[in-house]
């Protein structure tokens, strides 16, 4: 008898933690280093608070449209099958090709993460979605730079040829001029490209590297060993994955992405209505300096950078 009753209870513990379900779609895959920190920190959050499903759009290395629109479509029919009650999407193509088009005001509840600058684009938010829009640290970093090189005129932005990418490019580009800094850019698709581009940026004053993901010929020991000869200008990125190939980074930090949608979802999952949650910015990021490299390039930063900086 008491065996029943304690097996009875544990089935209604188990029925009760999982009496919910979740799911994250993200616009990438697993093993991208930006989308692993955004769903650790989902996890880290809703593991064991309710049933988490997760599907993957995989459009960083397949940035078509068509592919975009064929994996968003076989995600819709997913969630229509899980019936889940809330869903968490992240990075600007879930939205773009999943929510926008499919659920828009729909009786299920969104939360968005990692959408990059602006939500204006996708009209948000709706009567079902709210979320977090991702800045970079684009004037700290330019005030940085102005303290290792004051004279700073001009400089290239080098990044794969991915929709994100040429979206942070539109907004870096008008923050840099505010600050008197002409900033153009070169998108690549091959690992070959970049190498080639690479070389021909020492013309400018600084380089900003953008995301190497989307290159998917990506070689790392080659792309060191590239820096390591043919840099003479001072790198600069706010991906933590591109400090092997720059002096200088303001990394944004994408667990914080990952649980503040995961603790907007439990509010929702609680009772709370999406609309009444505002959408927020990230707030926080990391400092890094690449000793190697400025110690190669002869580039002397202030103590003070160098005291509050992570080294890598």
């Amino acid at each position: 008898m008491h065996k029943i009753i304690i097996l009875l209870i544990l089935c209604f513990h188990s029925a009760s933690v999982f009496a919910k379900s979740c799911i994250f779609v993200s616009s990438y895959h697993q093993g991208y280093e930006w989308n692993d920190g955004i769903q650790k920190g989902i996890e880290d959050v809703l593991l064991g608070k309710c049933d988490l499903k997760i599907y993957y759009l995989d459009t960083k290395r397949n940035p078509g449209e068509v592919w975009a629109r064929f994996q968003a479509k076989k995600v819709r029919d997913q969630i229509l099958q899980d019936k889940p009650d809330v869903v968490i999407v992240s990075d600007d193509n879930a939205s773009r090709y999943l929510v926008v088009p499919y659920f828009k005001n729909s009786h299920i509840p969104f939360v968005f993460c990692g959408l990059n600058w602006t939500m204006k684009e996708y009209n948000y938010p709706y009567r079902n979605v709210t979320g977090m829009i991702e800045v970079a640290p684009i004037k700290p970093i330019i005030k940085q730079l102005r303290s290792i090189q004051p004279k700073v005129k001009t400089g290239l932005y080098l990044s794969s040829d991915v929709l994100s990418e040429h979206k942070d490019y539109r907004q870096y580009k008008k923050i840099f001029k505010r600050k008197g800094i002409q900033l153009k850019a070169v998108f690549v698709k091959s690992f070959r490209n970049w190498i080639n581009e690479y070389k021909n940026a020492q013309q400018y004053d600084f380089i900003f590297l953008g995301n190497n993901a989307g290159i998917n010929d990506w070689f790392r020991p080659e792309a060191e060993r590239v820096v390591r000869e043919s840099g003479r200008k001072i790198s600069l990125t706010v991906y933590k994955w591109m400090l092997p190939y720059s002096a200088l980074a303001l990394t944004k930090l994408p667990e914080e992405q990952g649980r503040w949608a995961a603790k907007v979802a439990l509010s929702i999952l609680n009772g709370r209505s999406p609309d009444s949650i505002p959408v927020v910015y990230n707030r926080y990021w990391d400092m890094w300096i690449n000793t190697d490299i400025l110690n190669r390039l002869k580039i002397r930063i202030s103590y003070l950078l160098y005291q509050r900086a992570k080294h890598f």
